[in-house]
């Protein structure tokens, strides 16, 4: 069992950088892959990027690449989200997830926790 709690969330202005956290509880964090996705007003849950449980490798939607980097420190628990040079499309609820594999994809479904989630507002 793994709990999850985002933060970092916020108001920011367009074109700004902002860093996402999340904090995982529970035993074998570094068994998981993680990823982060995002639902904004009206719209389906979307991937946003993900990283197998090594960090040795990561993804990205179309949308991020270029604009995102996501980490994590296995021996803090943690796994962040840095987003730079925002945009009103990027305004949305984050969530962080954990995948109970070794690999990391995309597939919303693949994912086995799921945090609350942290809204994100970009004023342009």
């Amino acid at each position: 069992q793994v709990q999850l709690a985002e933060s970092g969330g916020g108001l920011v202005q367009a074109g700004d950088s902002l860093r996402l956290s999340c904090k995982a509880s529970g035993r074998a964090f570094s068994t998981y892959a993680m990823g982060w996705f995002r639902q904004a007003p009206g719209k389906e849950r979307e991937f946003v990027a993900a990283v197998t449980k090594t960090a040795l490798s990561s993804s990205y939607a179309d949308s991020m690449k270029g604009r995102a980097t996501i980490s994590r420190d296995n021996a803090k628990n943690m796994v962040y989200l840095q987003m730079n040079s925002v945009n009103d499309e990027d305004t949305a609820v984050y969530y962080c997830a954990a995948r109970n594999s070794p690999y990391s994809d995309g597939v919303m479904n693949d994912y086995d926790y799921w945090g609350q989630g942290t809204q994100v507002t970009v004023s342009s």
